[in-house]
């Protein structure tokens, strides 16, 4: 199951005036002035993997691919964002795929899965684009629209910023059942997509550990070898349907920022084609180069 983004709109009244709320409300001064940005941008760069839904090859040798995307955002601090995209190419997913896919003379595209289902994929790189994205002049936080010195603003203490989550969505109307979910999804946000400082994305570490569902699974490293804490969440599990689905993070602790997560859905104890993908942040920080087409790795 993909993470859920929900859809967006302007809350400018509650801005920051729920975070100094939080703030009142444990008994601390009002916060002092925004920090600058460090940079012209607030950058991220990543890498998706995704395990294709069909199987390709012959029915008696088939084969399952993995598609490959690249992805980067470029935020400035007056809130003007911009996209860019590059397909990487699609590739075996395994070493038996691999051997299979060479059975099958290594195509370098497909146009058709084994069921016949129509797909356009290849083995190349796409020249890929950057696009402005339209009428953004602010940050996205649970269904807020926030300005730089907002976000800045937000409460560094766990609990006070989990309670304004909590307030931001009881006004987007969140439905109590998802509200968790809801909280937890904003938390992972604030480790990445927005330039939230240190300290507010330290107490988002903190108190994403205290949601339910949601656990410390110890040391690991991402898919590019870097070390961190990973964190597992357990989603949406389905008794009755015999299914389940869980998101694996592994977070820097230094700089606390979110390195990678990892997506898998389960039926019958089984993994599900075409819902299991992974995304590792290559880049997130400040930048003063401009937005580009991705490079390749």
């Amino acid at each position: 199951m993909k993470l859920a983004t929900a859809a967006i709109r302007p809350l400018i009244s509650l801005g920051v005036g729920l975070a100094v709320a939080a703030t009142a409300l444990a008994g601390m001064p009002e916060p002092a002035a925004a920090a600058p940005p460090e940079g012209a941008y607030w950058h991220s760069r990543a890498i998706m993997t995704s395990t294709h839904p069909w199987r390709f090859g012959s029915k008696r040798d088939p084969y399952s691919l993995v598609e490959r995307t690249i992805s980067e955002s470029w935020s400035a601090p007056d809130g003007r964002k911009w996209a860019g995209y590059r397909e990487l190419g699609t590739l075996p997913e395994s070493a038996a795929d691999k051997k299979a896919w060479r059975r099958d003379g290594s195509p370098s595209k497909w146009s058709k899965s084994i069921d016949g289902k129509i797909v356009k994929l290849s083995t190349k790189p796409t020249r890929g684009h950057v696009t402005p994205v339209r009428s953004q002049t602010s940050f996205q936080l649970a269904g807020q629209s926030l300005t730089y010195d907002e976000v800045q603003r937000l409460p560094a203490d766990p609990g006070n910023l989990k309670d304004w989550l909590r307030r931001a969505g009881q006004v987007f109307r969140v439905q109590s059942g998802t509200l968790d979910n809801w909280v937890v999804h904003s938390l992972m946000e604030l480790l990445h997509r927005i330039p939230a400082p240190k300290e507010v994305r330290a107490a988002a570490y903190q108190a994403l550990l205290t949601m339910p569902d949601v656990q410390v699974a110890g040391q690991a490293k991402d898919p590019l070898g870097r070390s961190g804490v990973a964190v597992l969440i357990r989603q949406n599990e389905d008794k009755k349907r015999r299914s389940a689905a869980s998101v694996r993070l592994i977070v820097d602790t230094g700089t606390m920022l979110l390195l990678s997560w990892d997506q898998r859905v389960t039926l019958d104890g089984k993994t599900v084609e075409g819902k299991t993908l992974n995304e590792t942040l290559v880049e997130v920080g400040w930048t003063d180069s401009p937005p580009a087409v991705p490079a390749l790795p």
